[in-house]
C-alpha cells in the first residue's frame, strides 16, 4: 500500500481504507460473505488476482482473519475486531452516497449479479416466518439462462438457488433489471413500484404484504437524496458544451 509520508493517524488509516476496492471488500465480508467466491461475487469487476493481494494486504494489517474452511480443504476470510471497526466507516460513506451522489442509472451500473449478490447477503429469510417459503425473482429483460432466481427461506436460512428447487413456490416477483435496482437501492419504494406496475407481485396476500420486510431495506436504502443537491449525469452521458 502507498504511503503519505506522514504520521497523523487519518494519514494512516487512509493508506489502508483508501485502496481502491478496499471499503467494498470490507462491506462484503460485514455482510457475511466468507468464501473467496462469495466476496468475489460483491465486487464482479475485480479480478481474482487482485482480490487475493488485498485480502492478503488486509490480513497482514490485521483486518481479515483467514481460517481454514469445515471441510479443510479452501479458506474462509472474516474480519477481526479492527476490521469490524470500519464497518461504520463503510455504512457512513454509504449515506453520503446516497444523499449526495444520486443519478440516473447508467449501462455499466446494470448489475445483475451484483443485485443477486446483494440480496442474498440483505434480505431478511424469517420476514414470512420460519416455515419453508421460496421466492421466484423473475428478472424480466435478461436473457433465459440469467432471468430466474429463487430464494428458499427456511428457518432463519436463505438458499439461492439457479434452478426451481421444488417443494413449490409461494411467491413470485417479477420486474426489469433497472427497475429492481431502483427499488433494492431506494430510488422508488416498493408500494409505489407494485402499485405502478413496474414489479409484478403475485402470492398470497399475507406474503405479498410482508415483502418490505423480506427486502430488509437498510438505512442507506431510506436515505433520501439531499434538497438541492448536485445533479449528476449518467456517468456515460457526455456534458452539454456552453
Amino acid at each position: 500500500m502507498k504511503s503519505y509520508g506522514q504520521f497523523c493517524p487519518i494519514a494512516k488509516a487512509a493508506e489502508i481504507f483508501c485502496e481502491r476496492w478496499t471499503a467494498l471488500v470490507i462491506r462484503n465480508l460485514g455482510a457475511g460473505a466468507q468464501r473467496f467466491s462469495d466476496i468475489h461475487r460483491g465486487v464482479p469487476h475485480m479480478s481474482a488476482t487482485l482480490l487475493t493481494r488485498r485480502l492478503r494486504q488486509l490480513e497482514a494489517e490485521g483486518l481479515v482473519e483467514r481460517k481454514r474452511s469445515d471441510t479443510g480443504k479452501s479458506w474462509t476470510y472474516h474480519l477481526t475486531d479492527a476490521g469490524a471497526e470500519f464497518l461504520p466507516l463503510v455504512g457512513a460513506l454509504g449515506i453520503w452516497g446516497q444523499r449526495w451522489t444520486r443519478r440516473e442509472l447508467s449501462e455499466g451500473e446494470l448489475d445483475l449479479g451484483l443485485l443477486i449478490w446483494g440480496l442474498e447477503y440483505s434480505v431478511d429469510p424469517m420476514a414470512f416466518g420460519p416455515e419453508r417459503h421460496v421466492l421466484r425473482l423473475d428478472v424480466s429483460d435478461q436473457p433465459e439462462h440469467k432471468r430466474f432466481y429463487w430464494y428458499v427461506c427456511e428457518g432463519g436460512r436463505l438458499d439461492l438457488c439457479v434452478s426451481d428447487p421444488g417443494g413449490g413456490t409461494d411467491l413470485f416477483l417479477e420486474a426489469t433489471l433497472a427497475d429492481l435496482i431502483r427499488v433494492y437501492r431506494g430510488d422508488v419504494p416498493l408500494a409505489a413500484a407494485m402499485e405502478d406496475g413496474r414489479i409484478t407481485v403475485d402470492g398470497a396476500p399475507k406474503l405479498m404484504r410482508r415483502l418490505a420486510r423480506w427486502f430488509n431495506f437498510d438505512t442507506m436504502a431510506r436515505t433520501p437524496p439531499a434538497a438541492g443537491g448536485p445533479v449528476r449525469r449518467p456517468a456515460s452521458e457526455p456534458s452539454k458544451s456552453r
